[in-house]
């Protein structure tokens, strides 16, 4: 989760967000030299008065700074389009959770299991703890495997909300009326924490995500537990 002072992205917890992490820092190594290149020419041309006739035309130049900006498009676009498609590919998953987004929580829905659904209000900020986030944490916690690829089908029941785990790479409107699908798999065990990210009314900043990521065994004696 992010923590105070902390600038950068969150700790990737799923292998989508890892590749966008990467993909995050190749873009910004290429905005580095491009802005170096054109903060150096500049600081050259303010300083630099020597002039020369045989610099008013160049076509060596004039084709280089055509064709390197079209390569490093060419360098930005294809890792992106993977990720595009990688993202969008739904692999045979294990398991279905459906998010239902309401005014203002969030009810969940394991679709493989009979009778199992519950809804998830945020924690009042009068019964938090010293181990509980504020307006963070929320009284009934989604349990999932960790290592198990898991789909996620996501609606409303009145207005637009939007369904966010930033650890995970995932954010999916939840529209009424309409069925949005998207999958991810959890690499390692612990609690992540999202929020809503859609301004769906007054109490919009009080209905957040809690995921508690266990292993296969842990998950299936949940699943028994009455």
């Amino acid at each position: 989760m992010t923590t105070w002072l902390n600038m950068s992205l969150q700790d990737g917890a799923s292998p989508i967000m890892e590749q966008l992490i990467f993909f995050h820092d190749h873009t910004l190594m290429i905005m580095l030299m491009i802005i170096t290149t054109v903060m150096y020419m500049m600081t050259t041309l303010l300083w630099n008065k020597h002039t020369s006739r045989f610099m008013l035309e160049g076509q060596l130049i004039e084709t280089t700074w055509t064709i390197a900006p079209a390569i490093i498009l060419v360098f930005i676009a294809m890792p992106s389009l993977r990720l595009l498609y990688l993202m969008d590919e739904i692999h045979n998953p294990t398991m279905t959770l459906k998010a239902v987004g309401h005014q203002w929580y969030w009810s969940y829905e394991y679709s493989d299991f009979t009778k199992l659904e519950f809804d998830s209000y945020m924690i009042p900020q009068e019964e938090n703890q010293a181990s509980t986030f504020r307006l963070l944490d929320t009284d009934n916690r989604i349990v999932l495997p960790m290592n198990s690829p898991i789909r996620l089908v996501v609606t409303a029941a009145d207005v637009l909300h939007s369904w966010t785990i930033p650890s995970l790479g995932v954010k999916t409107d939840a529209t009424p009326g309409r069925l949005n699908q998207v999958s991810f798999s959890i690499n390692h065990p612990g609690i992540l924490y999202g929020q809503c990210s859609e301004i769906c009314g007054a109490n919009h900043s009080f209905m957040p995500i809690t995921i508690e990521s266990v292993s296969a065994n842990h998950f299936i004696n949940w699943v028994s537990s009455p």
